[in-house]
């Protein structure tokens, strides 16, 4: 059966997921709560999902979308508190499996989302910034990374600021990151360094170690990553994400914007028929 890059990336996310887990998820990140949800619809159904989105303890799902995410994580919260408090005193405790998405990473797994350029004022990039990251790298054991475009500009020797904190000589508790699928693989952390463990279908070794920008370790074993199963897509494609929104994050420029247009225009299409029906 055929299928798409980013649904193997949103296989691999959830096959990484064990029953009774606390998930956390970030703000815009579509192809990890796919991923997410798509566990919970199969083999991992008591797992609980703690959301960005209203700082919530969240049970329960409903299909993705872009103007009405928050209704997935509010209309299933069952507790909601500060980002602060969230950050600071209860993501470090309950020790979340959570999925970064890093604009820098080196073969350590130290990460950056705060800038691209050595000078802070006035970098070439300002990112996001880094929210909780600080506060939870640091003592996580359950960090995982997604890339959903693998490049040098991703893979890096040294990442310009530090905001995750990987296998590092300062790190007194924790782990360094364990788990990162790409569009080209999967990888995991071999006595600190990042060791490729499988290549998607149609990828090589040989290009994968091209796109990274230090050498990778290779698993013995290495193998291509298993696809897809039948019921998998099918749970995917018509229950959990229809509107095709986690391919928004393997796009860029007028193709991501036009997607998103027809992501909206469907789903404004669909609010307008539910509610015609609720009146009726």
């Amino acid at each position: 059966m055929d299928f798409s890059i980013d649904e193997q990336m949103v296989v691999c996310i959830s096959r990484q997921v064990e029953d009774g887990e606390i998930l956390a998820q970030g703000i815009a990140t579509p192809l990890v709560m796919a991923g997410y949800i798509l566990a919970v619809a199969t083999h991992a159904p008591n797992a609980v999902f703690a959301s960005a989105i209203g700082q919530g303890l969240c049970y329960g799902w409903g299909p993705l979308g872009v103007a009405t995410i928050e209704n997935i994580a509010l209309g299933n919260a069952v507790l909601t508190m500060g980002f602060v408090t969230i950050a600071v005193d209860v993501l470090p405790i309950i020790r979340p499996k959570e999925f970064f998405r890093p604009a820098q990473i080196d073969a350590a797994g130290n990460f950056n989302n705060i800038a691209i350029g050595k000078d802070y004022q006035k970098p070439r990039l300002r990112l996001p910034g880094t929210g909780g990251i600080p506060d939870v790298s640091i003592k996580s054991n359950d960090t995982c990374f997604y890339v959903p475009r693998h490049s040098r500009v991703t893979f890096v020797e040294k990442v310009d600021f530090l905001s995750g904190m990987g296998y590092h000589p300062a790190r007194t508790r924790g782990s360094g990151p364990i788990y990162l699928v790409t569009d080209l693989g999967q990888f995991d952390w071999h006595e600190g360094q990042m060791r490729l463990t499988s290549y998607h279908r149609g990828v090589t070794v040989e290009h994968i170690q091209k796109k990274t920008g230090f050498e990778l370790l290779i698993a013995d074993d290495v193998h291509e990553t298993q696809p897809p199963a039948a019921a998998e897509l099918r749970l995917l494609r018509e229950e959990i994400d229809p509107l095709g929104v986690r391919t928004l994050e393997t796009l860029s420029g007028s193709a991501r914007r036009d997607l998103l247009r027809d992501i909206l225009r469907r789903e404004a299409a669909a609010y307008k028929s539910v509610s015609s029906s609720r009146r009726g």
